[in-house]
């Protein structure tokens, strides 16, 4: 008994160590407080009928509350149905894309011998992701405008007639689907490629003695210890299921009203929102997303754990 009294003395006592931890802690728990969890009372907003007229605190306390009717014309728009479908259609098949493609490129980029050609290789598929979407948009145009853009002056060439690609949406699906892996290839390829590193070699070693060709390697070894790391992708990525990137749908399209139908997703909606000064209308919007993106990254976990306790996040 006195033992396990000591040792709870030992556990309860403050040591050094945990002055050090603390400090060494303090930075990012005032970065969380100062800007996760203070700007959580902006909530408040998306139950209010906002109105701008002096400070924000005044314009919070005295604004009308306006109960749900702020989440109303998210759900009663004629145009809700087009919106939430662009949102999660666009958002399944990065999930799906932005997990099979890096994961492929990134087993294919740690088999090569030669390391200068693997970091070359890394670099250029890289790149893309530090560009901005202003950037993208801009090279996009050089490409896809009507009078002076480069597919259309081949197109010309060819003895065929131009095409006005930003009032064609039949094309955009593919373009958008095809930026979006472009651009954050390079990211998730970086992210499995230092989970291949970090694996022991020792593995295949034994594996070549034993007769394992190349394909036996990558399918019982690596791709089983690689596991989690993809298994944490897709849970963090189905938590953004209902946030698109708002630069990728709003830039790169140019907001062209014609591509209504197949570039509006709920983010852009918020910033038009914003606009129009129904900065309310705008808060519930995103009030709703981050709700239901805790609800799709508990939904996901516990899937998970169901299927394979081990692989779960928590």
């Amino acid at each position: 008994m006195k033992s396990k009294e000591n040792r709870k003395r030992l556990h309860s006592r403050w040591r050094k160590q945990d002055t050090e931890l603390t400090l060494l802690a303090l930075p990012t728990t005032l970065w969380y407080i100062l800007f996760s969890f203070l700007p959580m009372f902006g909530i408040i907003i998306a139950f209010k009928n906002f109105k701008i007229t002096g400070g924000f605190l005044s314009n919070v306390f005295n604004s009308p509350w306006a109960g749900l009717k702020n989440f109303e014309f998210l759900f009663k728009s004629n145009d809700a149905w087009i919106i939430i479908r662009n949102t999660i259609g666009y958002n399944l098949i990065f999930i799906v894309l932005g997990i099979v493609i890096p994961v492929a490129l990134a087993l294919m980029i740690g088999m090569i011998h030669n390391r200068r050609a693997g970091k070359a290789y890394q670099t250029m598929m890289f790149l893309p992701y530090f560009l901005s979407w202003v950037v993208v948009s801009a090279v996009g145009w050089a490409f896809l405008s009507f009078d002076k853009g480069i597919l259309n002056q081949m197109l010309v060439n060819w003895g065929n007639e131009p095409v006005n690609w930003y009032m064609e949406p039949k094309y955009w699906p593919y373009f958008l689907i095809f930026m979006n892996i472009w651009k954050g290839l390079g990211y998730g390829m970086v992210v499995y490629l230092a989970t291949i590193a970090g694996i022991d070699k020792t593995y295949y070693e034994a594996a070549v003695i034993d007769g394992a060709t190349l394909w036996q390697q990558t399918r019982f070894i690596t791709l089983p210890l690689m596991k989690l790391v993809i298994v944490m992708m897709f849970i963090l990525a189905v938590g953004r299921i209902f946030y698109t990137d708002f630069g990728l749908f709003f830039q790169v399209p140019r907001d062209s009203n014609s591509l209504f139908n197949v570039a509006t997703t709920i983010d852009v909606l918020v910033y038009k929102q914003l606009k129009t000064a129904t900065v309310g209308m705008a808060s519930a919007a995103a009030f709703v997303q981050s709700v239901l993106g805790c609800l799709m990254i508990l939904a996901a976990n516990w899937t998970v754990r169901k299927i394979d306790s081990d692989s779960a996040m928590i």
